[in-house]
């Protein structure tokens, strides 16, 4: 059985889909990946006496299984309980946005001028690992560009913290306990300091955002330092291993993920239509294997489009119908622009409706005395004209 890289689920915000709307990447942290300078309070250690005495017994069971005790010691020197993450992971919730939101999000303006000079500027190292591993140097970028903004939003929560608090007071104990144990491994190999050995909330950590047990699975050290550094500056470590990631989860050479139904230079394959009304698709097998990276059929279409996207392409040709709203994404992102003339910050205008978006709209119905919603409609869109 090949190894998943997350069978765990962030939700869209995980990936680094910042909407203008107001998505928070809860998975990806902020800028830098360096120290918990700018780390809100609740991500700081604090005192809790339960899980000093759950790390007692763990460090006794990490010896048993090939930690050393000077690896332990530094480890943990300075590591505690961050209650921000018992938070969020007790507040992640279920929410499916719409495929056509997704891709608002996916292959933003911003995402798509900012990954075509990521590919840029790297190109030679994306090209070598495509002849490498015989996955497409644009998909490699584009899964960059979704998990950590092309390297902006590495996450800069500290590992150990992080999965010892998940492990001892999370949903899924013996699962981070899992992955607090290989990163005591990764640390114990020399591959990276406690200290730079950080990463999202949930442990997630480097360029493509991988936990600590994948990583041991596929990470690479492309650049042949001796030490495979998914953190450092330079992504080429980090993209390397998520090449290696996908060949050795079914990619094949010389195959397109797929493409919009119909479109010149799509592949016959599989037909999908993951929102009705929508575009359809033509997806092979290698949509399956970017589904391997995150378990979802619009993570892998805002992969494929993003990576098209990047190496030329157009938008796609086919249209989504009105929202439950009965409003198209031009009609929401009028929303937001006459919101925002009126002084009610939207965050941008991308027709995405996220939480400002929808505090705006409460702002603006409170002002006028109708019951604060949070609701669109096309009669507010017109009554802000």
């Amino acid at each position: 059985m090949s190894i998943t890289r997350r069978h765990f689920g962030f939700g869209l915000a995980a990936f680094g889909l910042t909407a203008c709307s107001g998505a928070v990447p809860s998975g990806s942290g902020s800028s830098g990946s360096s120290g918990a300078a700018g780390l809100p309070a609740d991500l700081r250690p604090a005192a809790n006496a339960g899980y000093d005495a759950w790390v007692a017994g763990f460090r006794t069971r990490a010896e048993a299984r090939g930690i050393s005790q000077a690896t332990l010691r530094a480890a943990f020197r300075g590591a505690g309980y961050l209650p921000g993450v018992v938070k969020r992971d007790r507040n992640q919730t279920e929410f499916k946005r719409s495929l056509e939101d997704y891709l608002s999000i996916a292959v933003s303006d911003e995402r798509l001028s900012k990954g075509r000079a990521a590919f840029a500027r790297h190109q030679s190292t994306l090209r070598a690992l495509e002849r490498a591993y015989g996955v497409d140097a644009e998909i490699i970028c584009a899964i960059w560009g979704l998990e950590s903004f092309y390297g902006e939003r590495r996450g800069n929560v500290p590992v150990i913290s992080a999965t010892s608090t998940l492990a001892y007071d999370g949903r899924r104990g013996a699962f981070f306990e899992k992955q607090l144990l290989a990163a005591l491994r990764i640390l114990q190999n020399g591959d990276i300091t406690p200290a730079r050995m950080t990463g999202s909330w949930a442990g997630a950590m480097g360029h493509t955002q991988f936990i600590p047990t994948s990583y041991q699975a596929f990470a690479v050290d492309f650049t042949g330092d001796g030490r495979r550094d998914i953190w450092s500056e330079d992504p080429a470590d980090a993209l390397a291993s998520t090449a290696a990631y996908l060949q050795r989860n079914g990619w094949a050479r010389g195959v397109k993920w797929g493409g919009e139904a119909g479109a010149p230079g799509t592949p016959a394959g599989r037909i999908i239509q993951p929102q009705p009304g929508g575009p359809q698709f033509s997806v092979t097998g290698n949509f399956n294997a970017i589904k391997r990276y995150n378990n979802s059929d619009s993570y892998a279409i805002g992969v494929g489009h993003l990576a098209d996207r990047i190496a030329g392409g157009g938008p796609l040709r086919a249209g989504f119908p009105p929202d439950q709203y009965g409003l198209t994404k031009n009609d929401r992102i009028a929303l937001q622009k006459r919101l925002t003339a009126k002084g009610f910050d939207t965050g941008g205008a991308d027709g995405v409706l996220g939480p400002k978006s929808r505090a705006a709209i409460s702002a603006y119905q409170s002002s006028r005395g109708v019951p604060a919603t949070g609701e669109p409609s096309q009669a507010l869109l017109n009554s802000l004209l």
